[in-house]
């Protein structure tokens, strides 16, 4: 993309100085009028060479422009999972309660469908009357897949904290870690959540220690 950019505007120039130093018929000396007009600006042939030009390189950005908001994309839902997941540790902490987070899709098994963060009052392992919303997520952009992977593996995929910020079973004080993928077009990001219950971001293709699941 960069080299073909700039062989295009190598091109522009060599056309812009070709312009510059065409050579007046012989005899054909301007006058002053002729000179002001002809410094004013561009011809009309120029003109259009560079609107062709400016076309050319717009066309060939495109693509890339695309990608660029797909990667954006995929760094605001991995960073929007990450802060709720920092919140829901936070908020057990402070109220000294577990504190669990699932997603919103009716299996419990879909994170782009969005997810809740909730104070488990009933402790019945899912959002309802009886418990306190503290956060609602939207679902993620089109074109997001995740991939849950923790150390219960049957749905519903929830991320549960006790009063210590340990990550925990739902119904019990045993330990549970594990990590959520995020993929999009080939590109990959993961939340790893340790036995103490922190969290991180990595990304595989800089982090050898960033394992999971394979892109779909």
């Amino acid at each position: 993309m960069q080299r073909a950019t700039t062989l295009v505007m190598r091109l522009a120039m060599r056309l812009a100085s070709k312009a510059a130093r065409t050579p007046q018929p012989p005899g054909n000396v301007p006058d002053r009028t002729q000179r002001a007009r002809h410094g004013r600006g561009f011809s009309l042939p120029e003109l259009m060479t560079v609107l062709t030009i400016a076309a050319i390189l717009a066309a060939m950005a495109l693509p890339d422009m695309g990608a660029v908001l797909r990667a954006q994309r995929l760094k605001i839902a991995v960073n929007d999972l990450f802060g709720s997941i920092g919140m829901a540790r936070a908020q057990a902490l402070a109220r000294n309660a577990r504190v669990q987070m699932m997603p919103r899709d009716p299996l419990g098994a879909d994170w782009s469908r969005g997810w809740t963060v909730f104070v488990d009052r009933d402790a019945d392992g899912v959002p309802g009357v009886a418990d306190e919303i503290l956060a609602e997520h939207a679902p993620l952009a089109p074109g997001i897949a995740t991939h849950f992977a923790f150390t219960s593996a049957a749905a519903p995929f929830y991320i549960a904290y006790n009063g210590a910020g340990r990550s925990t079973r739902n119904n019990s004080d045993a330990a549970r870690f594990g990590t959520v993928s995020l993929f999009q077009d080939g590109a990959i990001r993961r939340i790893k959540i340790n036995m103490l219950g922190r969290a991180r971001i990595c990304d595989p293709a800089r982090d050898d220690a960033c394992e999971g699941a394979a892109a779909p």
